[in-house]
């Protein structure tokens, strides 16, 4: 037992890295500190060769064929920006048999069916743990720690930049325009930031979580869900005076019927909730199991080193020819995703026109102002799957805490009798 533990600590591993950017740089002065692991560098592919950078040019290649057609280069790491080139990458080292490891969330959402068939087809591994909430250890103890344990939920805040953007508005009263700014100055925002303001990032990570959390294999499109670039000063106001905090949440939970709603969406969340202090450019995730019940998982989740621990954390597990099994999904397994719930919801609207009356079940209380406009009530999920109109400028649409209501049966039956009594 012993010897085998040493042979697998001095398994040195050769790395060839795409990619030279923030994350990249970053994985290469951890693994230049970290002698211990025993891996290196030995070609770094980039796309633009007369960048200025930190370490000599022959590290560099523009030639992605020197580090694919390489056999002394049995570990791919992908770190590049662009998806579809990130997938030919993946692919073609996965059908030469060599073991991948990458961070594009979105290229991984897009083409999970395919990347599953590859991994099976060439019996090798492919590990993504830094692609969910950078630094925290989540598909790993998904795939683990869950695997035997029922687990009834996954929510959390899995995007640093819009909880940042967020933070600053609550507590500084910042603009939305202000406090994304100010984001994209200190790095946490991208010059362009429609994958995480409009809730693209936090659906792939989604996608991700929920085949690892319950076995489910979805496209990022089968999911509902928006960003927080709707979110006014206004709602922030709203949510001070009820001492709620908002936050884009994503959701996975399972319904009494078995079946998976999931999700993601602006959140109030109340203050006995874990992730009403989780701020700035932090994640968290709580995850709520049969036996475990609730735990609470937090770090954060984005920049060079936190998401480059990840990557570096898949590089050591390929030392003792670590994958990712899927048991959730190939175990006879027949949870299926549903849009058949309601959610308790906030919308707010700078004409009340915007507000469409007729897709709510019902309005529990309305607040009619020249400037700002606001229902409250119950929409069924499908409904706002199948009608965009609470995406339209100048609407913002907000969930309760705890917003999920699986049966409205009794409340539909109070309504028909107070109306057949006279009383609307």
């Amino acid at each position: 037992m012993n010897t085998k533990q040493n042979n697998t600590t001095e398994k040195k591993l050769t790395v060839g890295l795409f990619g030279y950017g923030v994350v990249g740089k970053g994985l290469y002065d951890v693994l230049l500190n970290t002698q211990s692991l025993n891996a290196s560098i030995k070609k770094i592919c980039i796309r633009d060769p007369l960048k200025k950078r930190n370490i000599a040019a022959e590290n560099f290649t523009t030639d992605a064929n020197e580090l694919l057609n390489d056999e002394n280069i049995p570990v791919i790491v992908e770190l590049i920006d662009d998806a579809e080139a990130a997938y030919n990458i993946v692919k073609t080292s996965l059908q030469k048999g060599k073991a991948v490891v990458s961070a594009n969330k979105k290229m991984i959402a897009t083409h999970l069916q395919e990347l599953l068939a590859l991994q099976k087809e060439n019996n090798t591994a492919f590990l993504y743990e830094a692609s969910c909430c950078a630094s925290i250890p989540i598909i790993r103890n998904l795939e683990e720690y869950y695997d035997n344990d029922l687990l009834k939920s996954v929510k959390g805040i899995v995007n640093g930049s819009t909880n940042y953007i967020l933070t600053k508005m609550a507590e500084e009263n910042l603009s939305f325009k202000e406090a994304l700014v100010e984001a994209q100055q200190l790095g946490f925002a991208e010059s362009d930031p429609v994958l995480d303001i409009d809730g693209y990032d936090a659906v792939n990570k989604l996608t991700i979580l929920t085949l690892h959390s319950f076995g489910l294999l979805q496209k990022p499109g089968d999911f509902i869900f928006n960003g927080i670039s709707s979110i006014t000063s206004p709602d922030s106001i709203y949510a001070n005076e009820k001492k709620l905090s908002i936050k884009l949440v994503a959701q996975a939970r399972r319904l009494s019927n078995g079946k998976l709603a999931a999700f993601v969406l602006p959140q109030f969340v109340a203050i006995n909730d874990d992730l009403y202090s989780v701020k700035n450019e932090f994640n968290a995730l709580i995850t709520e199991s049969a036996f475990a019940d609730k735990q609470l998982f937090k770090g954060k989740g984005a920049g060079a080193f936190p998401t480059a621990a990840a990557v570096l954390s898949d590089i050591s597990a390929l030392r003792y020819d670590y994958k990712y099994e899927y048991r959730k999904l190939h175990n006879s397994n027949d949870i299926r995703l549903t849009h058949e719930y309601y959610l308790k919801v906030y919308v707010a609207a700078d004409d009340i026109n915007k507000i469409i009356e007729n897709e709510f079940e019902w309005i529990e209380e309305w607040r009619i102002d020249h400037h700002y406009n606001i229902a409250i009530g119950v929409i069924h999920a499908q409904k706002l799957l199948n009608n965009n109109w609470w995406k339209s400028d100048g609407v913002s649409l907000i969930m309760f805490n705890e917003p999920v209501i699986e049966n409205i049966d009794h409340r539909l039956i109070r309504k028909k009798s107070l109306q057949l009594a006279g009383i609307s």
